[in-house]
C-alpha cells in the first residue's frame, strides 16, 4: 500500500509540469523584457512611471499579472494573455474570443493609461498588466493554436525530463542559459537607431501577425515526443532573445507615447 501511494505521488509531481497550462515567459523572461525597455524609455515617460509604480522598476512589476492569476477576482483576466490563431490565420481573419484576448488586454491598458481621469489605483494596476502583456505577446506561443493550448499539450523531453512545447519557449531554454535577467539584458544585441525603428514600426495588429510567422516556425521544429536538449537551445535559443529584445523595445514604444 505504501509502494503505491509513494509511486502514486512521484507520477503526480513527475508528470504534472509536462501537462499543466502555462501562459507566460517565465519570470526571467519578463524581467529582461522590462529591463530593456527601461533601457529605451525617455526621461519624461521614465519620471512619470517611477511616480506611478511608486519607485518600482519594470522589471520588479513584470510578473504582476501571473501572481495575481491564483486570485478569483482577477480570472476575467486570463484570456487578456494570449490570442489562439491557426497557423494559416491573420488575426483580423481569427475567431475572436468573447472575453477578450492579448490584443484586447494591451489596448484596454493603454486605454486606460491615456484617460486623465482614471484613478491613480487604475493606472498602476493597468500599467503593470501592460508591461506583462506586451512581454507574453512576444513569446511565440501566445499566438497558438486553439487545439493544443498554444503548444501546452505538445509533448515532449527536455534533458530526459517530461515537458511540453509551451513550457519550453516559456522557461526551459531560458533557464537552461542560466543568466540572470540582468545579464540577459546587459547582453543583448547591440542594434542601430535604424533598426530600433524598424522594429518599433508597424500597429498592434502587425505585431501579432508578424510574432505569428514565429509560431509558425516554433511548431514545425519539434516532433510530439522529441528528446531535446544542447542542439534545440543552439538553434532557437537566439529567437528567444531576439523576442525578449523586441518586446523591451516595443514596450518601451507605448509608454513612450502614453507618457511623452
Amino acid at each position: 500500500m505504501k509502494l503505491k501511494l509513494l509511486l502514486l505521488i512521484s507520477f503526480f509531481f513527475v508528470a504534472k509540469p509536462a501537462t499543466e497550462e502555462i501562459i507566460f515567459w517565465g519570470q526571467n523572461g519578463h524581467r529582461v523584457t522590462g529591463k530593456i525597455a527601461e533601457n529605451h524609455l525617455k526621461k519624461k515617460a521614465k519620471r512619470k512611471i517611477d511616480k506611478i509604480l511608486n519607485g518600482q522598476s519594470l522589471a520588479f512589476v513584470s510578473t504582476y499579472a501571473d501572481e495575481i492569476k491564483s486570485d478569483k477576482a482577477f480570472r476575467k483576466y486570463s484570456s487578456w494573455h494570449y490570442v489562439n490563431m491557426d497557423l494559416d490565420e491573420s488575426y483580423a481573419d481569427t475567431a475572436k474570443n468573447p472575453k477578450g484576448d492579448i490584443v484586447t488586454g494591451i489596448n484596454k491598458c493603454i486605454e486606460v493609461l491615456k484617460d486623465k481621469n482614471s484613478s491613480d489605483e487604475d493606472k498602476t494596476f493597468h500599467l503593470k498588466m501592460l508591461i506583462h502583456f506586451v512581454g507574453d505577446l512576444h513569446q511565440p506561443m501566445h499566438i497558438g493554436q486553439r487545439e493544443d493550448k498554444g503548444g501546452n499539450t505538445i509533448q515532449v523531453q527536455w534533458f530526459g525530463q517530461g515537458a511540453n512545447l509551451h513550457s519550453v519557449w516559456d522557461t526551459k531554454m531560458i533557464e537552461n542559459w542560466n543568466m540572470s535577467y540582468l545579464e540577459l539584458a546587459d547582453n543583448a544585441r547591440d542594434l542601430s537607431k535604424k533598426q530600433i525603428a524598424a522594429i518599433e514600426a508597424g500597429t498592434l495588429v502587425e505585431w501579432v501577425d508578424e510574432i505569428h510567422e514565429v509560431t509558425k516556425k516554433v511548431y514545425n521544429s519539434v516532433e510530439v515526443g522529441e528528446k531535446l536538449s544542447y542542439r534545440y537551445s543552439y538553434d532557437h535559443f537566439g529567437t528567444v532573445r531576439d523576442q525578449l529584445q523586441r518586446g523591451g523595445i516595443r514596450l518601451a514604444k507605448i509608454l513612450n507615447d502614453i507618457f511623452c
